[in-house]
């Protein structure tokens, strides 16, 4: 849908008002569907939504409004835009957690956010085996039509995003705002992400300062953009197994590089391995635990050829192309037996696979997977 400049002007209000808060912006924008009337609303309604007094007094203050336009203003003038739940464009992984972002301050190109992403995270003071692998690690699964999540933190962050953009693209997520870059040695990696096709995206206001608990806020929406999430060193302290947790109540893979037992650092990712984490060697191991269409069409890729512009695929999407084979023709009658779905959604479904270069129509409204 098409959402208009002043539906984005009270996503910022929401957002300067909430943005720390994001279970509360997310029950408001549930309770009022005309979001404009949160606003004026009875401080009782907003009491009855768990809202406090400061939060009430926040989101009532009459100044709000030409704060969010003027903040508005600023964002559009420094060249970001502004993604917005509404949007139809909103990443769908995210979409799908407990208490998505209500919108997304983005400095690049969104459309990062569309293709299938890896989170790759861990120390902010890695060993020398840590940054090795951190940056080949990242550069193999970008290579490969992966996009690279990462919180730009320095450590495991900033070279998962190096390695990230000598062989693709790859999405910083910060716990600060647009105007509060941090780390602030990371500024030219910052202009680096935009320059070369990824995006920078946080929920935080323009002038949002790098506090600390902004930063597990930060991370459910480093899984949440993710299939899977890779930790590289951590101690048992470590914010990346915070990160691990959540991804996990997210529903996402959890995956961890193993490492010497008499290393501090290898303590966390040792530890998430023993509980179940998949043991992560090289990029093939990552792969393997990444959605069948999507893991298919990385292994039928040519050694030389470009990498792939992995599409993103709804729920729908992917159960009908499981179900499709590349030699095989198959009726829409046998799709739908298969995956259970009504024939309106299996052939929204299979439109959607036609667009996105997975599935072919043939004779008979037969259909069969491109690879």
């Amino acid at each position: 849908m098409t959402v208009s400049r002043e539906d984005r002007i009270l996503r910022v209000a929401l957002g300067l008002a909430l943005s720390e808060f994001p279970r509360w912006a997310s029950a408001v924008e549930k309770a009022f569907p005309c979001l404009k009337e949160a606003f004026s609303a009875d401080p009782f309604e907003l009491r009855a939504l768990g809202l406090d007094e400061p939060r009430m007094a926040a989101l009532l203050d009459p100044g709000l409004a030409d704060r969010a336009e003027k903040e508005f203003d600023t964002l559009t003038k420094n060249g970001y835009s502004l993604l917005t739940f509404a949007d139809d464009d909103y990443p769908v992984a995210l979409r799908e957690i407990f208490d998505p972002p209500s919108a997304l301050y983005c400095a690049g190109r969104p459309e990062a956010l569309r293709g299938p992403a890896v989170a790759v995270v861990g120390a902010r003071n890695p060993s020398a085996y840590g940054k090795s692998v951190a940056e080949r690690l990242s550069e193999d699964l970008a290579r490969r039509g992966l996009v690279i999540v990462s919180g730009m933190a320095r450590g495991i962050d900033t070279l998962a995003h190096t390695g990230a953009l000598r062989g693709g693209r790859t999405v910083a997520v910060l716990g600060s705002g647009l105007g509060q870059i941090y780390p602030p040695e990371n500024r030219r990696l910052f202009d680096r992400i935009v320059a070369e096709g990824g995006t920078v995206v946080t929920e935080l206001p323009l002038g949002g300062e790098p506090l600390g608990f902004h930063f597990p806020l930060r991370n459910r929406i480093i899984s949440g953009l993710s299939l899977g999430l890779v930790v590289v060193e951590a101690t048992r302290k470590s914010g990346s197994l915070i990160s691990a947790a959540l991804a996990l109540e997210q529903g996402r893979e959890v995956l961890a590089v193993p490492g010497p037992v008499t290393s501090e650092l290898s303590g966390g990712t040792n530890g998430l391995i023993r509980v179940g984490a998949r043991l992560v060697e090289s990029w093939e191991d990552v792969v393997e635990e990444l959605p069948g269409p999507i893991r298919d069409a990385i292994r039928a890729r040519r050694p030389d050829e470009t990498p792939p512009l992995l599409p993103s695929l709804t729920a729908a999407e992917e159960a009908v192309l499981e179900g499709l084979a590349p030699d095989l023709a198959t009726s829409v009658d046998e799709a739908a037996e298969r995956t259970g779905l009504a024939v309106p959604e299996l052939l929204a479904a299979l439109l959607g696979l036609e667009i996105k270069g997975l599935a072919v129509q043939g004779p008979g409204k037969t259909y069969r997977r491109k690879w």
